[in-house]
């Protein structure tokens, strides 16, 4: 990563206010909640098909990308806007949620697989490299395979929404370290949570 840090946040989730509260938004949590700290608004932007805002950070500039999409088509609108201001893909950041993960648990880590996160599975091909950043935040697992879409489309109980309202709050925290570039001390920071 450039030393610069990213000038892309992209949070997944899906539209509409049926999926505002579900598991599958807690990207869409990140970045509202970074808008909410530094100053950003979020406006609907066809041509990159979602919200875009953007921020300063310790004089340091960066958009914030919610695809108005559903899930498994981010890869139109994160492309469209990556495309568009000619952005390294080593720059750019995606928050989701990681059912392998325990609840409040938080990780950052850059390229790899999909992980069968369906909004990663269409944002690598989209982009023609999985090189980008992620940040994993759990959600925890249903416990069996077929239980997985249910269970990521429905709310968490109070004391797991607890625990992810935290994870957002100690990632939007740790922010400026991230987007200086200093990736090792935010994974030391996120990573002990």
């Amino acid at each position: 990563m450039s030393s610069s840090g990213f000038s892309l946040v992209v949070g997944l989730g899906n539209p509409g206010d049926r999926y505002t509260q579900t598991r599958h938004n807690a990207g869409f949590w990140f970045v509202d909640e970074l808008a909410r700290r530094f100053g950003g608004v979020f406006r609907n932007e066809k041509k990159f098909h979602g919200e875009l805002a953007r921020i300063t950070v310790d004089g340091r500039d960066c958009l914030l990308l919610k695809p108005a999409t559903f899930m498994n088509r981010s890869g139109l609108s994160v492309a469209s806007l990556v495309n568009f201001y000619r952005l390294d893909v080593a720059t750019l950041l995606v928050a989701h949620d990681e059912i392998d993960l325990p609840p409040g648990s938080l990780r950052i880590k850059q390229g790899g697989g999909h992980g069968g996160h369906n909004g990663l599975r269409d944002i690598a091909p989209a982009l023609g490299s999985p090189a980008f950043w992620r940040l994993r935040i759990g959600v925890g697992h249903p416990g069996h395979r077929d239980l997985v879409v249910q269970y990521v489309l429905s709310r968490a109980g109070a004391d797991e929404q607890q625990l992810l309202d935290a994870a957002i709050n100690a990632a939007v925290d740790a922010f400026p370290l991230l987007l200086s570039g200093d990736i090792g001390r935010t994974q030391q920071t996120l990573h002990s949570r």
